[in-house]
């Protein structure tokens, strides 16, 4: 087993060696940024916003130009400084200039690059009283006769119930019934000016839209109009409800709509309405507009243009900030229900018969409830739509967040916040840069908020010639071909035979180094790399220095076979102005303590360490290990200070400390420890005081024998006391014998008087006399 291990060792270490350096060192390609086709600084930032590119013009020299694309870190660490960085930039400009009273800000600039995103607060605030528009839009067909009869009396009490939530009210009229051409009418010459002559009542002609009253706040007007309004009649069941709506929407000057008011729009139907592409029954093709067509207060395109379709109406509502109101009879409930789903800011009601009290309740709870609700929407042309992304997140004001764009129950006075997040997803097909906007329109209200986006799409660098691949220019600029043969001496660096030290081709007398899957191959004769060398702390070289052909060579101040020491040793200086403290040498920038007791940065602390006179006595039982006859002996260095001397004086110096040294041979070494200016110097007395070892033995025996006569002074004064303090008549043994005059003096009986207490306070207590019998005195005790 042994065998074969060793014959395949070469191939097991290779394979071992080849994993960890794969292991250690990051490909080019494990980043979004790298791929070997990006050759300008446009493709680069097409990549991510993540992306940058290092326009400087030495940097990576020799290097494809695909290098320069890369994480912003990595560029940085490479050597590209932040100012030659091409890098996605995000940008978001308020303009504060612009007063709102309900939604703020108001105008916003952003800068977008592809795959960036930005996000903005808009702030949507809940006024108290509003002034309020009411348009009615009736169905005027021939079922809703008695239901126009009822609205004669809504004026006024409508008037009076909303004047506690409205500061000013004021109301219009129109009428609708259906596309006045065949076959949504009769078009019998007798039925087209009284649909209903079979009936001998006179009606009105049917008509898309008719316009009557612009707004007033006159209810007796209003009063006035409604009671002059005939019912009109048509052949099919849905009516032009939406079209007439469309109307009533967008024409703003016959309407009177007030633009400081909230805007209602009230209609009454009780048949469902007809949608987009309906017309074609009648021939009619051409898509709704969504313009004003009246003339004299009649909707003249009601017979060429189709009915709009559900958004196009909803966008028209939202754009002239409008809530829509369904006054629906219940039939037909499900069916509206299913339509207000497409329309924002739209309240369906249900009436069982449009009386006066049913459609004032319905109007005013509308209001509310409309009010109550803040929304907003967000209008992206198809264009634009293509190329960005929008995202709204309403903050409400009890805190929550909801999945979708609206916050309810809001009160006046409450503010709701909406963060809208715009991203970019690429840029036009041309490359160039472009400039849309979008508007964010809260539902109903008056203002909004315009976002002006432009995209960033190409790069500032392209003025300095480094924003694409170079080397081909540079032949063209210089005039030189590349099959010039003196141009290759060029591209060989001094003492080496190699060209491009064999990583790279010469082109024009530049070296363009090749590319390799370990990392990145540079310098100006190729002999640069960030693979080769020895990584400290994940960066090759420390960091500190360039890595050139497998060496690296260390900047200034900087040492080491990865440059991780610092060449300077100021950062292991002490604040007492010593080399760690005089503990220690600086290794590596670092502080390495001579003594395993001492640590910190500078050796400074030792809690295990004892007086400054035994921390010192190694080094005087070095000097005196063989007497003091050697002065100033060079092999104890490593255990004494900086300077030791020999003296007869007693006190050295203003700063010291008096210590004593007993060494094993029973000699006492007086010395001294000076402070002078941060420096501590050892004083070593040469009178030593030393003792024989007979004279410390008699000492002992004197004090051995002392002992022992004063113990045997003690055990004979003990036996003097016992036998003085011996009881008469007693015998050898201890045991005491009495006389017959003792035995008459000592009872047979104990008698003792007890005292109880009963239980209850008012008895009297009980005296009992116990007689307790005592042992005979001359019993034996068991």
């Amino acid at each position: 087993m042994n065998s074969w291990l060793r014959s395949f060792h070469p191939l097991l270490l290779c394979f071992l060696t080849v994993v960890a350096l794969c292991t250690r060192v990051p490909r080019p390609g494990d980043n979004a940024c790298w791929i070997s086709s990006v050759s300008s600084c446009t493709e680069c930032l097409k990549r991510g916003p993540q992306c940058a590119w290092c326009f400087k013009e030495d940097f990576l020299e020799g290097a494809a130009s695909n290098y320069r694309c890369d994480l912003a870190e990595n560029l940085l660490l490479k050597g590209c400084e932040s100012e030659f960085l091409e890098q996605s930039e995000t940008k978001v400009e308020v303009d504060a200039t612009i007063s709102s009273t309900q939604v703020s800000p108001q105008d916003i600039s952003i800068q977008l690059r592809p795959g960036s995103q930005a996000s903005v607060i808009l702030a949507v605030k809940q006024l108290e009283r509003y002034p309020v528009d009411l348009y009615y839009l009736v169905d005027v067909s021939a079922s809703m006769q008695e239901n126009l009869d009822h609205l004669k009396t809504v004026g006024v009490a409508l008037s009076l119930q909303m004047t506690q939530h409205s500061s000013d009210l004021w109301v219009g009229f129109g009428s609708f019934v259906d596309k006045p051409v065949s076959p949504y009418i009769n078009v019998h010459p007798s039925k087209i000016n009284n649909p209903c002559s079979d009936y001998e009542i006179r009606c009105r002609p049917a008509h898309g839209f008719h316009h009557v009253l612009s707004m007033t706040g006159n209810m007796s007007e209003f009063t006035r109009v409604i009671k002059r309004q005939r019912i009109s009649g048509n052949m099919d069941t849905p009516e032009g409800g939406l079209d007439a709506m469309l109307q009533a929407a967008v024409c703003h000057k016959a309407v009177g709509w007030r633009p400081e008011a909230k805007r209602l729009l009230l209609l009454m139907t009780d048949q469902p309405s007809h949608l987009a592409l309906d017309s074609r029954l009648a021939g009619i093709v051409t898509p709704n507009d969504g313009l004003c067509h009246l003339e004299n207060n009649i909707y003249t395109a009601s017979t060429v243009m189709d009915h709009p379709s559900l958004s196009q109406l909803s966008d028209k509502l939202l754009e002239n900030h409008i809530y829509s109101i369904f006054a629906i009879e219940k039939q037909q409930y499900q069916w509206y229900k299913e339509l207000v789903r497409w329309l924002p800011g739209t309240y369906l009601g249900k009436l069982g018969l449009f009386q006066a009290s049913n459609l004032t309740e319905l109007v005013v709870g509308a209001y509310k409830e409309l009010l109550s609700e803040v929304a907003v929407t967000v209008s992206l042309n198809d264009r634009a739509s293509s190329r960005f992304w929008v995202s709204v997140s309403p903050l409400c004001p009890n805190g929550s967040t909801a999945n979708q764009q609206s916050c309810s129950r809001v009160q006046p006075g409450q503010t709701v916040y909406f963060n809208i997040t715009v991203g970019m997803h690429s840029c036009p097909d041309n490359g160039e840069d472009e400039d849309i906007s979008l508007t964010v329109r809260p539902v109903g209200y008056n203002e909004s908020s315009v976002i002006r986006i432009r995209s960033k799409c190409r790069c500032c660098c392209e003025s300095t010639g480094h924003c694409h691949n170079s080397s081909q220019a540079f032949c063209e600029e210089t005039g030189q071909e590349q099959r010039d043969p003196s141009l290759n001496l060029s591209c060989q660096s001094a003492g080496s035979d190699l060209m491009c030290s064999g990583r790279g081709t010469c082109e024009c007398g530049r070296c363009v180094c090749d590319q390799s899957r370990l990392g990145t191959v540079y310098g100006k004769y190729c002999e640069k790399d960030d693979f080769s060398c020895p990584y400290f702390r994940g960066l090759i070289c420390g960091g500190h220095g360039d890595c050139v052909l497998g060496e690296c060579v260390c900047k200034n101040d900087w040492t080491g076979d990865s440059c991780e020491c610092p060449a300077s040793s100021t950062s292991c200086q002490s604040p007492d102005g010593l080399l760690c403290s005089g503990h220690g040498e600086c290794v590596c920038g670092r502080c390495v303590c001579s003594d395993s007791r001492r640590s910190g940065s500078f050796c400074e602390r030792c809690p295990v360490c004892q007086s400054t006179c035994q921390s010192n006595m190694n080094c005087v039982f070095c000097h005196a290990a063989d007497g003091l006859s050697k002065r100033e002996k060079s092999h104890c260095n490593k255990t004494c200070p900086t300077s030791v001397h020999y003296t007869d004086n007693g006190q050295i110096g203003d700063k010291w400390v008096q210590c004593m040294y007993v060494s094993n041979n029973n000699c006492r070494y007086p010395f001294q420890i000076t402070t002078e200016a941060g420096q501590t110097e050892l004083h070593i007395h040469t009178r030593a005081e030393c003792r024989s070892s007979s004279r410390v033995g008699t000492f002992l025996s004197v004090c051995a024998l002392t002992v022992l006569c004063g113990l045997v002074v003690v055990a004979v004064s003990r036996l003097l006391l016992l036998k003085r303090h011996r009881p008469p008549g007693g015998t050898a043994d201890g045991v005491y014998n009495c006389t017959d005059k003792d035995l008459s003096y000592i009872p047979t009986t104990n008698e003792k008087t007890v005292t109880y207490r009963r239980d209850r306070p008012r008895d009297h207590p009980v005296e009992m006399n116990i007689q307790v019998p005592k042992m005979p005195i001359n019993d034996p005790w068991h």
